[in-house]
């Protein structure tokens, strides 16, 4: 990609409040500022009350887009690939020659021969490729791994009587076992977390990151065409789909980006939760509560991914009450669509056994490793239980404090204390 920066389009579209029109290239909410990563659930409700259910922001380099809020639009944009694909080669900012290849946005939104970039038949080739072996990973046990690393995670802190269980526990074993799923070698772990977190956060790092990722699959892509092992990395290069190099580096990338983030940030919420809450450790203790039953209100509640990248309209249409135009970047808020008043109009209510909550997508691009991050977060918690039963926090919960960027927000520390 060549293409260089120039003024944002201008798209004329009907702001809800008052009926006159809005220039989405004059969009004056950033997404990426100070003023919206604070609290980026008030930018969401204020967004909605000024909008409506879709709203024009701005994303880094002032690019324009829109952010779905509604989780009926959600729904509509994320189950119709027809109208609104993640093919980023028909982005018209990006096909006229205004995002630059240094953008931060390109590690997030740019084109990739994966299964997220395309749609149809390229699609379908491609994510069989990624369930398939991601099946197969999963049948030799995954909760093994957890537990080996679980352990080896918590033996460095347990005989101190404190710990940061973000930073000495969330932030690293699901990569850890990522790292010996996909056949790499463990020492790899820290640095590919890092790089992940630093590709989410965006900012001029973001592409310097995404490159050293890169480079340690290519690595990785390499040895395993040498040495095949049962590994997944090994199951995407012996599928009968055929995936090339580039294929499969592109899907090892995709998948441990997204696995990573998720898990580690679900299973620090989830933790959050039950230690805010006395009731709920002693339950989980007595059998009374399962973790999954707190994986599941997280995931309506506190998704792992705010915002997630991108779609972009085939055609011009309209999309809660706003003018879209072939090319137009969508931007999907799974975090605001599962908290929409529309369908929850009471939040504080419970919502066992709904499963139709947006952390996982939806439609065919749906995330194809749910139940591996489920394992791995509620063997995580078991584990940590089991060995720490009298785990407290050592600071009042309303003090907790998070980091958000576009895409995520993320808990800052859990610090909590324990019998040595």
């Amino acid at each position: 990609m060549n293409a260089q920066p120039s003024d944002s389009p201008h798209l004329d579209v009907p702001n809800r409040s008052g009926g006159c029109p809005v220039r989405h290239g004059a969009a004056t909410t950033r997404l990426y500022a100070a003023e919206s990563t604070v609290d980026p659930y008030g930018t969401y409700s204020r967004l909605r009350k000024q909008y409506g259910p879709v709203a024009p922001v701005l994303l880094e380099g002032d690019v324009p887009a829109w952010l779905v809020l509604g989780y009926r639009e959600n729904r509509r944009v994320l189950d119709n690939p027809s109208q609104f694909s993640r093919d980023s080669r028909i982005w018209g900012d990006w096909r006229e020659g205004r995002i630059p290849d240094t953008s931060p946005l390109i590690p997030m939104l740019g084109w990739r021969p994966d299964c997220l970039s395309q749609d149809g038949d390229a699609h379908q080739r491609l994510r069989r490729a990624v369930t398939d072996s991601m099946e197969t990973v999963a049948n030799r046990g995954i909760r093994r791994h957890v537990v080996h690393f679980a352990h080896r995670q918590i033996d460095d802190f347990v005989h101190t009587g404190r710990a940061d269980l973000v930073l000495q526990y969330a932030e690293y074993l699901p990569m850890l076992v990522l790292t010996r799923l996909f056949g790499l070698p463990e020492t790899d772990g820290k640095h590919l977390a890092a790089s992940c977190a630093q590709v989410m956060k965006g900012g001029e790092d973001a592409l310097v990151h995404n490159e050293r990722i890169g480079r340690v699959l290519a690595d990785l892509t390499s040895h395993k065409r040498a040495e095949p092992g049962p590994d997944f990395a090994t199951g995407l290069i012996q599928h009968p789909a055929g995936l090339d190099d580039d294929e499969v580096q592109n899907h090892l990338r995709l998948v441990l980006i997204a696995a990573h983030t998720t898990t580690s940030n679900l299973l620090a919420r989830v933790l959050q939760s039950i230690l805010s809450n006395s009731s709920s450790l002693a339950d989980l203790v007595s059998g009374q509560l399962t973790t999954a039953a707190i994986v599941e209100d997280m995931m309506w509640n506190s998704a792992p991914l705010s915002v997630l990248p991108g779609r972009f309209a085939t055609a011009d249409c309209e999309l809660g009450g706003q003018r879209l135009k072939a090319g137009d970047l969508l931007i999907l808020g799974l975090a605001a669509g599962n908290l929409d008043p529309e369908i929850r109009p009471h939040t504080g209510t419970g919502v066992s056994g709904n499963h139709a909550h947006l952390a996982f997508s939806s439609g065919p691009h749906a995330c194809p490793g749910q139940a591996v991050g489920q394992a791995i977060i509620e063997t995580a918690v078991e584990v940590l239980i089991q060995r720490l039963p009298e785990l407290r926090l050592t600071v009042d919960p309303a003090e907790l404090t998070d980091t958000s960027s576009t895409w995520e927000t993320r808990l800052d520390h859990l610090p909590v204390s324990f019998t040595p």
